[in-house]
C-alpha cells in the first residue's frame, strides 16, 4: 500500500508547479483563473494529511479528491493552446491518481495502480506537424502487431527490394519533417513482393463485420470536439478509453451500442462498434461541449493502428472512471 504521507506530498508538489504556472503568467486567461481556489483547496487538505502522518485521512482525502475533479474540469474547458493552461492540465491530471490513491485508503477500497503520468493536454496544437509518424508517444503503449492469418502460407522468394520512397514533408519551423498524416507510400504490386497488397483507406478490412446498430458518423481533426479519451483505469486508449462525440442533437442513452464510422486526418476511415459508457449535458456558461463517450466492443487490428497513430500527435481527453 503507498505511503500516504509520501503520496500527499507528492500530489501537493505536483499541484504546486500547476498552481506557480497560472499564477506567475500574467497572460492566463481570466476563466482559467477561477482553478486557482479549487488546486489551493486540495493543496491544504494534502498538507493536512501529511501533518498528521496520514492518521486523517478523512475528511481530507475526499476534499482534495472533489477539488482536484473540479479543477481538471475547468481546465479542460479552458483555451488548449495558452502554455500556462497546459502546465496546470499536466499537473493536476498526473496528481489525480496519487489523489484517488489516497481517497481509496481513507474508505478501505482496493487502491487501483496509477496510470502513467499524463502528457500534455494540448501538445497536438503545436507540435502535431512536427512529429515523426513512427515515434512513439510517452506514457502510450506501442501499437499492437496485426493479427496474424489463421492459416499462415509460407510465400515464394522475393527478389532484392529498393528502399522505400521518404514519407512526404511539411515546413515546420523552418524544418522539413515528416507529416503524421500523409498518405503512405505506394506499395509495390503483389507480384514483386510474393504477398497480398496492403488494404487500402476505407476498404472492408479496416471495418468491423456489418451490425444492425444505428450508425453514427465522427469527424476528427486538429481542433475537433470530438477527440478520443481515455480514463484512470488504464493507459490503453481502446480497451480503457474510447470516442467522445462532440454534439448538440440529441444523444444515445447509456447503455445503448452504436456503429461509429470515424474520419480521421489525410482521408482515413473505418468502422466500428462501440456501446456508450457517459454523457455531458449542455450546460449554460461551460465551455465544454456537450456530447458523449463511447467505448469500443468490436475494432480490427487495422482500424486500431489508426487510433494508436492519431493520438500520437494529439492528445487524448481526460475522463475519471474510477
Amino acid at each position: 500500500m503507498t505511503d500516504p504521507v509520501q503520496a500527499a506530498r507528492g500530489a501537493r508538489e505536483t499541484l504546486s508547479r500547476g498552481l506557480n504556472a497560472l499564477q506567475a503568467d500574467t497572460t492566463t486567461p481570466p476563466h482559467a483563473q477561477g482553478v486557482v481556489s479549487h488546486m489551493a483547496q486540495a493543496m491544504a487538505a494534502l498538507h493536512s494529511i501529511e501533518r498528521s502522518e496520514g492518521r486523517e485521512l478523512l475528511p481530507h482525502a475526499d476534499v482534495a479528491l472533489q477539488s482536484v475533479r473540479s479543477a481538471l474540469t475547468q481546465l479542460q474547458a479552458s483555451t488548449p493552446a495558452h502554455p500556462a493552461v497546459n502546465q496546470a492540465v499536466e499537473a493536476v491530471a498526473s496528481s489525480l491518481a496519487l489523489v484517488h490513491g489516497l481517497h481509496k485508503q481513507a474508505t478501505g477500497l482496493p487502491t487501483a495502480p496509477p496510470p502513467a503520468p499524463a502528457r500534455d493536454a494540448a501538445a497536438f496544437a503545436a507540435t502535431a506537424m512536427a512529429m515523426p509518424a513512427q515515434a512513439p508517444a510517452p506514457g502510450f503503449p506501442a501499437p499492437p502487431a496485426a493479427a496474424a492469418p489463421a492459416f499462415p502460407v509460407a510465400p515464394p522468394p522475393a527478389p532484392p527490394m529498393a528502399p522505400p520512397p521518404a514519407p512526404p514533408m511539411a515546413a515546420a519551423g523552418g524544418f522539413a519533417v515528416a507529416d503524421p498524416f500523409a498518405s503512405p507510400p505506394a506499395a509495390p504490386p503483389p507480384a514483386a513482393t510474393g504477398g497480398a497488397a496492403p488494404p487500402a483507406v476505407g476498404s472492408p478490412s479496416l471495418n468491423a463485420p456489418p451490425s444492425d446498430l444505428p450508425l453514427v458518423e465522427a469527424a476528427l481533426g486538429t481542433h475537433s470536439p470530438t477527440n478520443f479519451y481515455k480514463g484512470l483505469s488504464g493507459n490503453d486508449i481502446i480497451d480503457h478509453g474510447g470516442l467522445f462525440i462532440g454534439t448538440y442533437n440529441r444523444m444515445p442513452k447509456v447503455g445503448a451500442g452504436v456503429r461509429l464510422r470515424v474520419s480521421l486526418p489525410g482521408g482515413y476511415e473505418f468502422e466500428a462498434d462501440a456501446v456508450v459508457r457517459w454523457r455531458r449535458e449542455h450546460s449554460e456558461g461551460s465551455d465544454a461541449p456537450p456530447g458523449y463517450g463511447a467505448q469500443f466492443t468490436l475494432i480490427t487490428p487495422e482500424a486500431r493502428q489508426l487510433v494508436y497513430r492519431y493520438v500520437r500527435n494529439r492528445e487524448p481527453l481526460f475522463h475519471d472512471d474510477l
